[in-house]
């Protein structure tokens, strides 16, 4: 794996749909850099601090949300010279996203009194109104052809489906939820899951045209769903609950496949493999190096210098059973640090990762080919960030410090990151799947990683191991 030197960022970055320019927000200034190089091809001033930025699906726009101002900056990749600049005036704005077709750009006021549509192409302006949130409640069908939004009006839940081509209503109707909290378009656009707040845990899917195809309760007066996600086959839907359980669903009957807990003992199945972090700490005599031998490649994979010692991490396969560290939330305060709150599937749709919120040092991921738990990394210190491969099973995380930690079928291993006081905090995947870029608090790097050898499927036995 190969490390880039680091360059400066503020907030948000983000890797064009085709994956060959980076966009970083550097207080008031946008960034593009081109990934072979990394060299700066594009520097854009913008009014305020950027706090949002997104891509035009084709690549050749780019906006940024200066919400403290309530405005959104556009740019062109291909012309320097074009610009545009939306400002809604006293409505405000508080979000800013592209259509699929990459020449409308939908904002939303303050208090969610309504979605804009501005036109790239034209002047018109199309208002949706009341919708019910202003980054949640809004999604794209795969096709690029519609739009369903949440809607609240006179304390009840609706879904507005409209066509992307005319913004005009295609179909309205009413939701069985108490609070809708987020909606989603199914990977192949037949069906919109929907779920309710965390109060009530109730999942529904509706066909685009209204018709309530499943309901689904796993339990009643609890804190009910945390997180919801479809596979990218569309075959499976993972619902994540704050009774510290991961279920999923089959698409043909809206049963659950499976149900996966997560508890303080791992006892099985026999297949799982448990790996733990572990330090190692040697010293060495600084006299018998070359001057250049303190370096990671020399060191070796996962190896910090520090001072006269050498700390090199690497993981221990673990016997079952193997307890897992637990924080016990705080029953008085709101929304408790428990259940799933990563909740991720691989490009394949045979694993699903997860870390339970009270448990997090610890990685679960799950083989739903198998039905059954696939491994657990231990990790010293708690997950900041996980992503899977956008092509490939593999699984890349972060903890906070100078290492980055890579599961796939084929095993495990902890990569030093050989960056002076750099500490990995979090991370985003290029959609090649060839690199991805590593964020510190004010740094930014980029990591290039060749593709797997050969995805085999088989599985670790963890006496060998």
């Amino acid at each position: 794996m190969d490390f880039s030197e680091t360059y400066k960022h503020s907030g948000p970055c983000a890797w064009s749909p085709d994956g060959k320019l980076l966009a970083i927000a550097v207080d008031y200034r946008l960034v593009v850099r081109d990934l072979d190089t990394l060299q700066v091809v594009q520097l854009y001033s913008c009014l305020d601090k950027i706090s949002h930025i997104e891509w035009a699906p084709d690549s050749i726009y780019i906006l940024c949300g200066l919400f403290k101002r309530a405005m959104v900056q556009v740019w062109s990749i291909e012309n320097a010279e074009w610009t545009c600049k939306i400002d809604e005036g006293p409505a405000g704005i508080v979000h800013a996203r592209w259509s699929p077709d990459g020449r409308h750009i939908l904002t939303t006021s303050d208090f969610q009194l309504r979605v804009t549509v501005w036109s790239l192409v034209n002047t018109a302006c199309v208002y949706v109104q009341w919708p019910k949130h202003a980054t949640r409640g809004l999604s794209f069908s795969h096709d690029g052809r519609f739009m369903a939004v949440a809607v609240r009006r006179d304390c009840k839940d609706s879904i507005h489906v409209l066509s992307c081509d005319t913004w005009e209503i295609m179909e309205s109707f009413a939701v069985d939820t108490f609070d809708l909290a987020d909606l989603q378009w199914a990977p192949e656009d037949s069906c919109i899951a929907v779920w309710d707040s965390l109060l009530y845990y109730k999942v529904l899917v509706y066909a685009p045209d209204g018709r309530c195809l499943a309901k689904y309760q796993a339990y009643e007066n609890a804190l009910g769903v945390k997180g919801v996600m479809w596979s990218p086959s569309g075959q499976f839907l993972a619902i994540g609950s704050y009774d510290q359980a991961v279920r999923i669903l089959n698409y043909l009957t809206w049963k659950p496949l499976m149900e996966h807990v997560h508890p303080q003992t791992i006892r099985g199945p026999s297949t799982v493999v448990v790996y733990k972090e572990v330090e190692e700490t040697r010293d060495f005599d600084a006299s018998t190096l070359s001057l250049d031998a303190d370096s990671p490649e020399e060191l070796g994979e996962g190896a910090v210098n520090c001072r006269d010692m050498i700390v090199r991490a690497r993981y221990q396969v673990c016997e079952v059973p193997v307890n897992v560290p637990c924080q016990k939330p705080l029953p008085d305060k709101p929304n408790p640090k428990q259940g799933p709150g990563l909740l991720a599937w691989s490009a394949d749709s045979r694993f699903v990762c997860t870390r339970n919120d009270n448990m997090p040092t610890a990685m679960w991921i799950w083989d739903v080919s198998r039905l059954e738990l696939a491994a657990v990394l231990l990790q010293k210190e708690p997950i900041r960030a996980a992503a899977w491969d956008p092509l490939h099973p593999r699984l890349i995380l972060c903890t906070g410090n100078s290492r980055l930690y890579m599961w796939s079928p084929e095993g495990t291993s902890c990569v030093h990151i050989p960056l002076p006081k750099f500490t990995a905090t979090n991370l985003r995947w290029n959609p090649n799947g060839q690199s991805f870029v590593l964020l510190d608090k004010d740094t930014f790097c980029c990591a290039f990683v060749p593709p797997p050898s050969g995805y085999e499927d088989h599985h670790h036995d963890h006496h060998d191991s």
